[in-house]
C-alpha cells in the first residue's frame, strides 16, 4: 500500500481546483493508496493592514481564471471581509480526532461553502452552517479544545518542512511565514521508505506517474462507461468537472464536458441522480 499525504488548505482554490485529480486517483488505485490529510493553516489571523487592503470585488473576480480553467464550482462571491484559514483548519483537525476518516467529508464540504457563499473561513456560526448538511457541525465546538490546537500545530510544522525537498526544487513551496512550507496541494507518495513529491498544484499525469515510480506492478481501474458508478462510489456528490475527468480515459484524459452533462443529465431525467446548482456548475449526487 502506497501511503499518499495532501498537504492542503480549505481557502487555497489551487488545492480546490485539483479536486477532479484527487478523485482520479481515489478511483483509480482505490485502497492500494492510503491517504493522510495535513492542514497547512496559511494564516491564523488576519493583519490590520491586510483587512484594509482587502478589495472584495477584486478577490472575488480573481477566482474566474480557475473557474474557468479548472471547472470547479465558484460562485464569485464577494466577501464580507478577508478571513484566516486557522479555525477552518482546525474543524478538519477536529473531526479527524473524533472520527478519523471524517475529516475528508469536512474538507470537502468546506472547500464547496468557501468557494461559492460568503462563507468567511474564520466565522464559526458560519462553519457550523456549512458543515451541518454532513452532521459534523459539533466540530466547530471543539476549535479551541487543547488536543485539536495541539495536532494543528503539529499540521502546520510538519507542513512547513519542505526545506530542501523536490518541491522547493521545483519553485512549489513558499516562505510567506518564514519555514519553507509546501503549497497546497502537495502529495508526497511512499512506498518502502521512498518517497516522491508533487509540490503544489499538479496535472493528473504527474500524479500517475509517481505512483508508477514506487510500484510498477500497480494496476489503475479503468473508467466506468457512464457516471453512474461513480455517483454509487462517490456518496457526497460530485462536479461536473470530477464526472468529466473520472470518464476520460487514458494516463493523461482530456475530459469532454458536453458528453459528461448529457450523461449526467440522463440520469437525472430517469430519476437516478439529483442536480443541485452550485457557483456556475453542479453538485450530482445518487439517488437515496
Amino acid at each position: 500500500m502506497i501511503r499518499a499525504t495532501l498537504y492542503t488548505d480549505p481557502v487555497c482554490p489551487w488545492a480546490y481546483s485539483a479536486n477532479p485529480a484527487l478523485r482520479v486517483l481515489e478511483w483509480r488505485y482505490a485502497d492500494a493508496l492510503e491517504w493522510r490529510l495535513v492542514t497547512i493553516g496559511l494564516r491564523d489571523d488576519v493583519s490590520p493592514a491586510a483587512q484594509a487592503a482587502f478589495d472584495a470585488a477584486r478577490r472575488a473576480a480573481g477566482q474566474a481564471f480557475f473557474r474557468d480553467r479548472y471547472g470547479m464550482p465558484f460562485g464569485l462571491v464577494p466577501k464580507a471581509r478577508a478571513s484566516a484559514s486557522g479555525r477552518a483548519c482546525r474543524a478538519i483537525v477536529a473531526a479527524r480526532l473524533d472520527e478519523p476518516g471524517s475529516e475528508w467529508r469536512v474538507l470537502r464540504a468546506l472547500q464547496l461553502a468557501l468557494f461559492t457563499t460568503e462563507l468567511l473561513a474564520d466565522d464559526d456560526d458560519g462553519l457550523r452552517d456549512a458543515l451541518r448538511p454532513i452532521g459534523a457541525e459539533g466540530v466547530v465546538d471543539r476549535l479551541d479544545d487543547p488536543d485539536v490546537v495541539e495536532s494543528y500545530e503539529r499540521d502546520k510544522a510538519e507542513a512547513r518542512s519542505a526545506a530542501g525537498t523536490p518541491a522547493e526544487a521545483q519553485g512549489k513551496t513558499s516562505t510567506s511565514d518564514g519555514p519553507v512550507r509546501f503549497t497546497a496541494p502537495s502529495v508526497v507518495f511512499e512506498l518502502d521508505g521512498r518517497a516522491l513529491v508533487a509540490g503544489g498544484w499538479q496535472p493528473l499525469l504527474a500524479y500517475d506517474v509517481l505512483i508508477a515510480n514506487l510500484d510498477p506492478a500497480l494496476r489503475a481501474a479503468p473508467p466506468p462507461e457512464s457516471p453512474l458508478p461513480l455517483l454509487e462510489h462517490f456518496r457526497d456528490g460530485l462536479t461536473t468537472a470530477e464526472v468529466a475527468l473520472l470518464l476520460a480515459g487514458g494516463p493523461d484524459p482530456v475530459p469532454r464536458y458536453d458528453d459528461t452533462m448529457a450523461a449526467l443529465l440522463e440520469l437525472v431525467a430517469e430519476g437516478l441522480a439529483t442536480k443541485t446548482p452550485l457557483g456556475q456548475d453542479a453538485l450530482w449526487r445518487l439517488v437515496a
